[in-house]
């Protein structure tokens, strides 16, 4: 692990070859099977409620039917998670041609709603847990396979694909260091 400020880092942040491909995947981080939905932070729960009078008009009536009948979240063992459609779907997923989109996150770029999307959403494939300090990981999924090949043919990494993502998290001083590092790190490893 690296410490980058006060946030320690999984190293494959930093090295990981990724860029998200969704002709490839077809959006599948918003469809992954499993029971919960994307992870949410207490405070983004209001958001998220808000988020949906503005984003439903792209949700199909079955995300309607769900969201109607369990809530746009739910909480398991005091977390709180997006709801999902069997299990999958994540409620407020739409598809624009055969890609699965967010439509908290379409209403945002339309300029209809302030908040972009949930922030383990924006983070995805990093993964972020506290205990006293924040802690980021790279998650590997097999749904994400073409994202690593891209990645390699685009010289990008987990890092610079979750720029905007990690940006909004922890500002942009922070990301400029984690780039030191992470070119450091490469430097190191070509000697």
């Amino acid at each position: 692990m690296i410490l980058i400020d006060s946030v320690l880092v999984d190293p494959k942040v930093l090295t990981q070859p990724f860029s998200c491909d969704v002709q490839q995947c077809k959006g599948a981080c918003c469809t992954l099977e499993g029971g919960q939905g994307a992870p949410l932070l207490e405070s983004e729960l209001q958001s998220i409620e808000t988020s949906f009078d503005v984003a439903k008009k792209y949700l199909t009536q079955l995300s309607l039917d769900v969201i109607e009948s369990n809530g746009v979240w739910e909480e398991i063992d005091g977390k709180f998670y997006t709801n999902t459609i069997n299990q999958k779907d994540c409620v407020f997923v739409f598809y624009d041609n055969g890609i699965a989109k967010c439509s908290i996150e379409k209403s945002y770029f339309e300029g209809k709603n302030e908040f972009r999307k949930p922030i383990s959403c924006h983070l995805f494939p990093i993964r972020k847990v506290s205990f006293g300090g924040d802690y980021i990981y790279y998650e590997q999924f097999d749904e994400c396979k073409p994202a690593l090949s891209h990645g390699v043919v685009s010289s990008s990494t987990v890092l610079s694909n979750s720029k905007d993502a990690l940006v909004r998290l922890y500002g942009e001083e922070w990301f400029n260091n984690a780039v030191l590092v992470s070119n450091s790190r490469q430097q190191k490893g070509s000697q």
